[in-house]
Formats: C-alpha cells, structure tokens, sequence
C-alpha cells in the first residue's frame, strides 16, 4: 500500500501536469472557440491543402459595410485562433475598435513557413527545413488575399498580428513588403534570426518604405534573446523618423514569452485598429 506523502506527491505532479497543458504554446483548454466558419485552400504556392478559419461580428450578415481584415498565422482553433477572435469580440462590443474579419491560418510546417532564410547552423537545427517565410508570404498574398476578397466583404485595410516565430515573420514583411499589409503587430518577434539579421538591416529598409500610411506596433518579454533586439529595434525606428510610419514600443520586462502574447493582445488591437 503506498504512503500518504506517496500518493500527495502523484497527486501534485498529476496536477502540475494539467496545468502544463493547459497553457502549452499559448493554447487554453478553457478557450470558448467562438463561432466561425472554416474551408480549405489548395495552395499552389505551398503545394498543399491549408485550413483557413475565419471570425466575424454578430452583424457581419445583417450588415453590407465592408471590413477591414486582421489576418494571423498560428490560426488554428488548437493554436492562437480563439482567445483572439474572443479578444476581438469584447473589444467590439465595448465599441474600442472598428468591425473586422479575422482569418486565421492553421499551421502544417511553422517553423518551415514563419522563418526567413538563415545562414546560421543553430538556426537550421530548429526544424528540418526553414526558410520558407518568402513562399508563405506569396501564398496569402497571391491565393489567400483573393479568396477572401471573393468570399467576404472587405475594404482595402489589412492588419497582420502573431508572436514569436510568427511576430518575426511579421516583421520581415513589414520591412521587406511593406505594401502589403496596413497595419503589422508583432509580439515577441524572434529577432534574434539569423544573428539578427533584421535588426541590423532595419535603417535601410525603413529608408525605402512606401509612401502610404502604415502602423507597426510590437512588443518584448522579459526574454533576453528577443529584448536586447526589440529595444535596438525600437532606437532604430527613433533615429530614422519615417514621417509615414506610426509606431509604438511596448516593453514588457514583467512577462516572459508564454504570457505577452496574451497579456499584451487587447491593448495593441485597440491601438492599431480603434475607431
């Protein structure tokens, strides 16, 4: 027969375990998934199937405005899809930001499709092929744009958010694509890619973005690979002044990369998107 002290000790471990999966890659089993529809693309740009799930407002159907488009990578209802398109529902209804649509993308291969290429070793190890960001990118701009202008009522105004991998990814097109999206939020982007590639690049490329006005909010968790850049970032945006840019900063030293997203998602939304 075990012990009391046994059976506490499995008893803890059981419960630290729950907990762990729980919140594993800033997915919550106690996510409400909200309604929403999903179809299939047939990508030929990736050469294969990608699932697409898509939110609206409660008056989406009874309405005939056109809709700014916020579109995410991690868009699976396993992955960040949820707690955003909940995010943006509350913050809907309290009347802080303008109606939208959100498409999310299920993830097949992410570190494949949100890594730019790299010419460092360690960076290759991270999966077993990288370096896939700039067909990812052409895929939602040549066949997913289309296909959501075709099935919904949409403006011309795009917005982008995701964290991590995904908030690199972001920012490469931000700084690479500008044209492409309004509106770009990245938290916690893995700027540490390719020995910072971007960073060191990034005066350049802002000296060439397009006339048009564009928004790029981001933010940094307590993560020392990923703040020591997204601080440089941020002088940077400073000393170069594009008079066309708005952009905000927010330093996040009190959450670490499992929680900013979350914590920081309500406040860049009503930021970028506010009526």
């Amino acid at each position: 027969m075990k012990s009391i002290f046994q059976i506490f000790t499995i008893l803890f471990f059981i419960q630290i375990s729950l907990i762990s999966c729980k919140t594993f890659n800033n997915v919550n089993l106690e996510d409400t998934i909200p309604v929403h529809e999903t179809f299939t693309i047939d990508s030929k740009k990736l050469n294969e199937k990608r699932v697409i799930n898509i939110w609206y407002p409660n008056n989406y159907k009874s309405s005939k405005d056109s809709l700014t488009v916020v579109y995410m990578p991690d868009g699976g209802i396993a992955e960040d899809f949820p707690h955003v398109a909940n995010t943006l529902e509350k913050l809907i209804k309290e009347k802080k930001i303008q109606d939208v649509i959100l498409v999310g993308i299920e993830n097949i291969q992410r570190r494949k499709d949100l890594t730019p290429l790299t010419e460092v070793e360690e960076d290759k190890k991270v999966a077993p092929i990288v370096g896939g960001a700039s067909v990812f990118r052409s895929f939602i701009k040549d066949e997913l744009f289309p296909e959501i202008d075709k099935r919904y009522r949409t403006n011309k105004q795009k917005a982008i958010i995701g964290e991590s991998l995904a908030g690199l990814f972001i920012t490469e097109t931000f700084l690479d694509d500008s044209n492409m999206f309004d509106i770009y939020i990245a938290i916690d982007p893995s700027l540490w890619w390719n020995n910072h590639y971007l960073v060191k690049k990034a005066k350049a490329k802002l000296l060439k973005l397009p006339s048009k006005p564009i928004k790029f909010w981001f933010a940094g968790s307590d993560a020392t690979d990923i703040n020591q850049y997204t601080n440089q970032l941020s002088k940077v945006l400073e000393d170069t002044k594009a008079p066309q840019l708005k952009w905000f900063y927010s330093d996040e030293p009190k959450e670490n990369h499992a929680t900013i997203y979350r914590a920081t998602e309500e406040k860049s939304l009503i930021w970028s998107l506010s009526k």
